[in-house]
């Protein structure tokens, strides 16, 4: 069976008044659970400069927690997972219309993960990002929906200048409009790994390097956890800082049939 451990934190940071950010997980209650739904991790950044951005990135976590409960035994997670950001998407944008006459323009960030056996899916909006860590390393799993980062990709800028340019601007965000972009990707998991959830606070000012530096040198994800906050509150500490920690302690290989598992020798 998967098994894993996890931690997660937030802070405002050192300028704003409040928190925007919004974190959320469900795990497994009994063991079957581990095999019918897994585990899933989410984390909102609620957009800044739109009204009730704490109320957006609530909003869509809590949705996208309580469609994980409810699915259906089995489900395959590369198509589950998209569909409840999806309807996340929908929920956040039907209360920007109903929170007065007229509508609130409500907006947030969205990156999660589920994972089950010995892979993870990994659906996201905007820039909050998932990274994975294996022996020392920081990869990303996810790739900024931003101005800046969609010009990176078409070659018209750096990857450097696309994390000082316009890094802000989004391009895709929940809650703006009844249907949005989302972007799924699906990774083997290996004994060890750790998966890194972030909102731009934390990647806007440390880099990945560092923050994988951090965590492998913890055997603690609640400490590690805190000396990311403590370091991007150090180094900058202009937004809210919000991480999610998994650490994979080992997992259940598995072949797939006709979308159904089974158990690899």
């Amino acid at each position: 069976m998967l098994e894993l451990e996890c931690a997660q934190a937030s802070d405002c940071g050192r300028i704003r008044g409040h928190n925007e950010d919004y974190l959320g997980f469900v795990l497994p209650e009994v063991p079957e659970q581990a095999h019918s739904h897994g585990w899933l991790f989410a984390l909102a950044d609620g957009v800044g400069g739109q009204e009730k951005g704490e109320v957006a990135s609530r909003t869509a976590v809590e949705e996208l927690l309580s469609g994980f409960r409810r699915a259906a035994s089995n489900e395959p997670l590369r198509s589950l997972l998209p569909r409840l950001v999806q309807a996340a998407n929908e929920r956040v944008f039907e209360a920007g219309l109903a929170a007065r006459p007229g509508g609130v323009a409500m907006a947030t960030t969205l990156v999660a993960c589920a994972l089950r056996f010995d892979r993870v899916v990994v659906s996201h909006v905007g820039d909050s990002r998932c990274y994975s860590i294996r022996h020392g390393i920081a990869a990303a799993l996810t790739r900024d929906h931003t101005v800046a980062g969609e010009r990176a990709r078409l070659g018209m800028i750096s990857r450097e200048a696309a994390d000082a340019e316009s890094r802000h601007v989004l391009t895709r965000s929940l809650g703006k409009r009844m249907f949005v972009g989302v972007e799924t990707s699906e990774h083997f998991l290996a004994n060890g790994d750790v998966l890194l959830l972030c909102s731009d606070g934390l990647h806007g000012a440390i880099p990945a390097a560092e923050m994988a530096g951090i965590v492998t040198r913890h055997t603690d994800l609640n400490a590690a956890a805190r000396e990311l906050i403590a370091s991007a509150n150090d180094r900058d500490g202009g937004d809210n800082i919000s991480v999610q920690l998994i650490r994979i302690r080992s997992v259940e290989r598995v072949g797939i049939y006709r979308g159904r598992p089974y158990k690899l020798a």
